[in-house]
């Protein structure tokens, strides 16, 4: 299928691994020119320098920006221009027992999490509707909808996410914008990858062994059985990022392999 995608202009924020760039991979595969976003100069060039390997004629670039500082994002967005398509993707996440989470970090994560996307979103958006054709995708999570009781601030800033994302899409009427909503369920990671890692040395386990078992005490009914690989949520959201998914606008679609019990 050709997703229509060459001479599209795609930003991935937070795309120096996992889902953003499994993402900027597939973009890139499809025609589109990418630009990759990191807080470390160092992984960015990396990131780049893989993603030249992987997709020789691909046009990629990136640009350093710590989310985390506001400065960083404003500079940022001044950098970007023309954008196609903008994913949202940046993302912390962390377990925290909910009385022990001070408020700052209740605003860090709502700053990072939802604010970064806003902001982005609110430079871009009048272009795409200027010219007639844009995307706007915000990565979220089914713990945006089924909130973790050990991760209430995350799925917090993940319910805010799908609502912005919903409200944004209300700009669009009558043109060939959209903005959508992705609930990734549980992914390897590479961050879950490490953590995994350093679990199944404790307990000498082999690392399969201990992906299995977390699945099948975290999440029994996932129907995969198994993990989502970042590959597999990337294929939705490239297929969004498509002119082919005009009438996909406003919703929040699930990849997560069934975790949420809901029709």
């Amino acid at each position: 299928m050709n997703l229509q995608l060459k001479r599209k202009k795609a930003f991935i924020s937070g795309s120096t691994q996992g889902i953003g760039f499994s993402i900027a991979k597939q973009l890139l595969q499809e025609g589109a020119s990418v630009i990759i976003n990191g807080r470390s100069k160092e992984k960015m060039e990396w990131a780049v320098g893989k993603l030249q390997q992987e997709v020789p004629d691909g046009e990629v670039s990136g640009i350093v920006a710590d989310f985390g500082e506001k400065e960083d994002l404003i500079k940022l967005s001044e950098e970007l221009t023309d954008i196609d398509i903008l994913i949202n993707n940046l993302g912390i996440f962390g377990i925290n027992d909910f009385y022990e989470i001070a408020d700052e970090e209740w605003y860090r994560y709502f700053e990072i999490n939802v604010m970064s996307g806003m902001r982005l979103s609110r430079k871009l958006l009048p272009g795409m509707i200027k010219k007639n054709f844009g995307r706007i995708i915000f990565i979220s999570s089914e713990s945006g909808v089924n909130v973790p009781e050990n991760m209430i601030h995350y799925g917090m800033t993940k319910a805010a996410m799908s609502a912005l994302s919903n409200g944004l899409s209300k700009l669009t009427k009558g043109t060939a914008v959209t903005v959508n909503t992705v609930l990734g369920g549980p992914t390897y990671s590479d961050g879950v990858a490490s953590a995994v890692e350093q679990i199944a040395e404790g307990q000498n386990l082999t690392v399969n062994e201990m992906k299995e078992n977390i699945i099948h005490s975290s999440n029994p009914h996932i129907l995969l059985q198994r993990f989502i690989n970042p590959d597999e949520i990337a294929s939705l959201v490239v297929y969004l990022s498509s002119p082919l998914s005009i009438a996909v606008n406003g919703a929040s679609l699930r990849a997560d392999s069934g975790v949420l019990k809901i029709i």
